[in-house]
């Protein structure tokens, strides 16, 4: 239960990310380096979230479902 919050929590960082950097182009012009930051924070992100998912497999936190 503890791994499902992690995932669900970073995602919702990805999107607040995400959305932070559109309101930063469309407010600043593109002008400052707050959209770079901000997608910077997106990819470090996701990053993250790739290697918890990664970790929590190995570990058996998860476990893949078949279709």
């Amino acid at each position: 239960m503890l791994a499902k919050l992690v995932v669900i929590l970073l995602f919702l960082f990805i999107f607040y990310s995400l959305g932070s950097a559109l309101y930063f182009l469309v407010r600043d012009r593109g002008d400052s380096t707050r959209i770079v930051k901000a997608l910077t924070w997106r990819i470090g992100l996701s990053i993250a979230l790739f290697v918890f998912l990664m970790i929590a497999f190995a570990v058996g936190w998860i476990k893949p479902h078949s279709l």
